[in-house]
Order: structure tokens, then sequence, then C-alpha cells
């Protein structure tokens, strides 16, 4: 390796030390492994660090922050790259890869798991219910649990237990110094507070441990409809919203599948408005809150008491690295024009889904005991998302994203998601303001020279 290495006309520093100190790899502009190591899990998203650090443990976490720290560079970790579009230019940065941080421990005594910076859902889900345990997971099996939480975290269970970041009870990180601690509530209680919820700006996180529930099964499904009733569907959803108890979560969605050869025959190439439902209680309370939606008569009707593990891959979501463009935003109120809205731009267009979510419960009730993203109070979440296998898919997605959103715009609330924001949003966007000022001060304090970055910049 040259002293200094060249990239996007730039000198950065000879990073022979670094790759020497390591356990694990690092990679740089030139190696054969390049183009792989540099890839997100959103195969859309092109990204130039100056480096690639495939960080082995702990140990190497921190030498990869003191390097970056001491040569006047960023270090941003990256577990999946779910949300990579949002990080943006990793100029003068050093990406930070944790996948192989994969361990996963459950006491099922204590009711609660550790999952190092790389596992994802299924990894948890998959040991808990071992015990007759779940984790408020994410919706794909694949998704990072840290990235994840970090930003709150929005389970199937979330409208019972609330949001995620609210259940962690540790946090193992190395800070902007170097130096490796374990936070919680009486250990830098501050650091601890603007983690959960805050997202991953303030240290790299390197294990988390969080509470576990006594689930073994649920009752859960997909109604399916033609999506030619997409707004009388969406509408009727809306109204039941208002009435269901907090053990009920759901999703109105659209999804217009393309004809491609890995979609199960019975949807390939069709369109559907689909209720998603979870029921976190008796299924028999379960089908009686759900008999309004089956009293419309879907063309198709999965909903059934299914195993804990099962409820992974309720949303479909793919597995596995994929090219894409979506973005959402928390609604204010998802009412007959907002829906109407969300219909005329969604079908017919390259999108794959759009999706409401519906929040409120055990989500939108506050306690000093959270952490920085203590709760929504809107009650509706959008996301919407199109296939981008190439340049010119990708911006076709990204007009009909942006036309989702803009009819949408009314109806924005004044906070929004930022697991669900994969544009640049402006700071102060996700939490409330005296929140916000909090983590800003708490940034400040720990990471003076703003050497670690996340998806979203405070």
């Amino acid at each position: 390796m040259d002293n200094v290495t060249q990239i996007a006309g730039r000198a950065t520093p000879d990073m022979r030390g670094l790759r020497a100190r390591m356990n694990g790899e690092l990679v740089v502009p030139g190696d054969e492994s390049w183009d792989d190591a540099r890839l997100a899990w959103n195969l859309a998203t092109d990204q130039w660090p100056v480096a690639v650090a495939v960080v082995a443990d702990a140990t190497d976490v921190a030498e990869v922050v003191d390097f970056a720290r001491d040569a006047g560079l960023r270090v941003a970790p990256q577990g999946t790259g779910h949300a990579a579009p949002a990080l943006g230019p990793l100029t003068d940065t050093i990406l930070l890869k944790t996948h192989r941080l994969r361990n996963v421990t459950v006491d099922p005594e204590r009711r609660v798991a550790r999952a190092e910076a790389g596992a994802i859902w299924i990894d948890v889900v998959a040991a808990a219910a071992e015990h007759g345990l779940a984790a408020l997971a994410g919706s794909s099996p694949d998704v990072g649990v840290v990235g994840y939480t970090l930003g709150g975290g929005l389970s199937w269970l979330a409208r019972k237990h609330g949001i995620g970041a609210n259940q962690v009870v540790a946090i193992e990180v190395v800070t902007a110094d170097g130096e490796a601690k374990r936070v919680d509530r009486e250990n830098d209680p501050d650091l601890f507070w603007a983690l959960r919820g805050g997202g991953g700006t303030f240290a790299v996180v390197t294990a988390i441990e969080f509470n576990l529930f006594p689930y073994e099964e649920v009752y859960a499904g997909i109604l399916w409809f033609p999506v030619e009733r997409a707004a009388e569907i969406l509408r009727a959803w809306r109204t039941w919203t208002a009435m269901v108890p907090d053990e009920m979560t759901s999703v109105g969605r659209i999804l217009q599948f393309p004809p491609l050869p890995f979609i199960p025959e019975p949807v390939r190439g069709k369109s559907f408005v689909v209720v998603e439902a979870i029921y976190a209680g008796d299924p028999a309370d379960g089908e009686l809150w759900l008999s309004p939606l089956r009293d419309l008569e879907p063309v198709m009707d999965t909903v059934t008491t299914m195993p804990i593990a099962e409820l992974s891959r309720l949303h479909m979501d793919p597995e596995g690295p994929a090219p894409g463009v979506g973005d959402g935003t928390m609604l204010s109120a998802f009412d007959e024009d907002a829906i109407d809205a969300l219909v005329e731009t969604t079908v017919g267009a390259p999108l794959l889904s759009a999706e409401v979510r519906h929040l409120g419960g055990a989500v939108a009730r506050p306690s000093v005991e959270h952490g920085a993203l203590s709760h929504f109070e809107d009650e509706y979440l959008m996301f919407t998302v199109g296939i981008a296998p190439t340049p010119e898919a990708a911006e076709a997605v990204h007009g009909a994203v942006a036309r989702v959103l803009t009819a949408l715009e009314p109806w924005h609330a004044r906070q929004t998601y930022s697991n669900f924001a994969e544009s640049t949003r402006r700071g102060g966007s996700f939490h409330g303001e005296a929140a916000y000022h909090r983590l800003k001060r708490i940034k400040k304090a720990v990471d003076p020279h703003d050497v670690i970055r996340a998806n979203h910049e405070l």
C-alpha cells in the first residue's frame, strides 16, 4: 500500500498501522475486496468511504475510533446498511462494519437478551423463542438489532408494550475517546438516555441488552383485498383502528407485486390492498375484534394463531441485500382526504409497497424512565418503497416516492421516525424540542470533535 491513498482527489492518512493492529480486516480502495466491503444491505446505495473496517471485536472498534480521531477522520458504524441512503456522503469517514459480531444470549430467568452489534432480529427471535419469550423485534427478520433500537424500534407488539428503545437495560459502547464501557441507568445515565432513541451518533455500540416478554404464539396474519377497493378498505381500516384495544397492532397497505419468478404464484404480478393484523392476547378476542374487517369479504385470509417466531416474516420483507428506494413520514392524521391522496399517487406507480402503520396505545404514553425517544403523539406512520435494480428504475421510483410524500404533505407531523426516514432530514425532526437540545448537549460532552456519525446527524 502507498504511504498515502488517493480517493476522490483527496489524500488520506497511511492506514498500514491500523491494519496491523486489527483482529478483523481493513479494506481500502484498490484492494480486491473493496467493492464487496463497501456494500450496504440496500444495494441501490453506492457507499464511498475512506476505508472499511470489518471489526472482529470491541478492541478493533477502539483501534478504529482512536485512529480516526487522531487522523482527523470520522467513523460511521454500520450493522446491515438497511438505512444507508440517509447516511449521505462518506467523505473523510471510515465505515465501521459490525456484521461479524452476531452473538446472542438469552437469560430466561431475567427475561433479558444480549445481542452484539452485528446481530439481526431473526437471531434474537429464534434464541428467545426457545424459552417461550419474544423481543420487540422489527418487521424484517434481517434488520440489525442495534440500529433499529437506537432509532426507537416499532415492533408488532408496540401498541401493547411501547417503543423498543425503552426496553433496553444496558448498552456496551466504545466512546469517541476510545474507551470501552457499559452504560445503564446508574452508569453514565445521560449517555444511556441519549442512545435509547437518540440514534448512533454518541458512541459506537458493541452490544445491547433488552427485556423480553412471555409470548409463545400470537394471533396474526393478513387480510387481502383487490387493489381496486383500496380507498374503501383503507377507510374501513382507519375507522376500525379508532376502536381497537392496545393488544391490536395493524397496518393498512397497498402492495403491487412485479411479475418476478421469486414472488409466490398466488400474488405474482398482482396488486392488493391488505390489512396486516397482530393481536397480542387471547385469540378468541382477536377474532372478535377482527370480525368487522372480515365482514368486508377478503379474497385471502391468513390470520391465525401462529408461533411467535413466524411473526418475523409476516410483513414479507426481502431477506438478504436488495436494491430499493423508499422514504416515510409520520402523519398527524389519516382522514379520507389523506387516504385518497395515498391511493391516487400509489396505485399504478412503480412502487412495491405503500403502508400506514397504526401507532397509539403504549407507543403514545411517555414515562420519565424512557430514553430520548419517549413516545409518539401521532397515531399513523407512512412508508413507501419500490424496487430499483437499475439507475433508470431508481430514478422512476425516486419520483414516485416524492409524489406520495408531496401529496401527503398537508398531513406531515412535526416529529417523524428516523428508522423510516431514508432521506436527509433537518436537525430536530425526530424528537421534541427539549429532548433535541438535551441530545445536542450530550453529543458535545461525549464527542466534542464529532468523530462518531450516524444515519441522521443532530
